[in-house]
């Protein structure tokens, strides 16, 4: 298994399409599709059916769609610029993201 230079809860930046330059959350990433859902980036508007069992009122609803992951962008946490992700391993074993940019480790 490929390990990701995305994962949920980081924060990007769109590089391509229409909502480049827009930054976000990550609330979801789909390792199978290569891309993630980032939070009111690429909203659509979806046609719903109500369904009373499960709360939902039906009607047009707008929320996030994929986007691929290579059309993203990590920040860097130390100097706000978007970064290319490198790995390290430490000296226990553990290997973590690294910025390009700066050098700062992601959480």
């Amino acid at each position: 298994m490929i390990k990701l230079k995305i994962k949920k809860g980081d924060e990007v930046i769109v590089t391509r399409g229409k909502n480049r330059g827009a930054r976000g959350k990550v609330l979801k990433v789909h390792p199978s599709k290569n891309a993630a859902i980032v939070e009111r980036i690429n909203m659509v508007k979806r046609h719903t059916r109500p369904n009373p069992s499960q709360q939902v009122q039906g009607g047009i609803v707008e929320r996030e769609a994929p986007i691929q992951l290579s059309n993203l962008k990590l920040i860097c946490p130390e100097s706000g610029k978007p970064t290319r992700v490198g790995r390290r391993r430490l000296e226990d074993g553990t290997s973590v993201r690294v910025s390009k940019v700066s050098g700062a480790t992601f959480n």
